[in-house]
């Protein structure tokens, strides 16, 4: 799919959105400063074309009952097509990893994973990751605490 062209109001409605996805159309046809059809008109053309990808809702891990984020890095034993497709699948199918990346470097994998206590990472590891064929090594870090974690992206306007 080609890139789409984003203009000003674009990224103005990008911004606000990210700010806050709850707005009327009213609200944000004010911030952006178009007549609320035009711009429900072009955020629906950015939904259409991925820009938007979703809506959410922002919540908190440590209200919810799982405050510990691990970062664990993984080394496939190869890194042929096959295996990177049999990580991905089972990474997408266990809801404790919420983000995931390949990377370059001396690891394949980021991942970000939450749990409730050491004792349920343990048995994320033991249950799940470790018994996924083709996982050569697994290093684990826990987060102390989290500085900073933006959910907008810096839209340039």
């Amino acid at each position: 799919m080609p890139k789409p062209d984003i203009d000003e109001i674009d990224r103005k409605i990008l911004a606000a959105l990210q700010a806050d996805a709850h707005m009327t159309t009213e609200k944000l046809s004010e911030i952006v400063g178009l007549s609320p059809s035009p711009c429900a008109r072009r955020v629906r053309m950015l939904e259409a074309a991925g820009v938007i990808k979703a809506y959410v809702a922002v919540v908190d891990q440590v209200k919810v009952g799982l405050p510990i984020s691990v970062f664990a890095s993984i080394k496939l034993e190869r890194q042929r097509e096959e295996e990177l497709d049999r990580f991905a699948s089972a990474v997408m199918r266990w809801p404790e990893i919420v983000e995931c990346y390949l990377m370059t470097g001396q690891r394949d994998y980021l991942l970000r994973i939450v749990v409730k206590d050491l004792e349920a990472y343990e048995t994320f590891l033991k249950q799940k990751l470790t018994r996924l064929e083709g996982v050569a090594s697994i290093e684990s870090s826990f987060a102390l605490g989290q500085i900073k974690n933006a959910q907008a992206l810096p839209i340039p306007t």
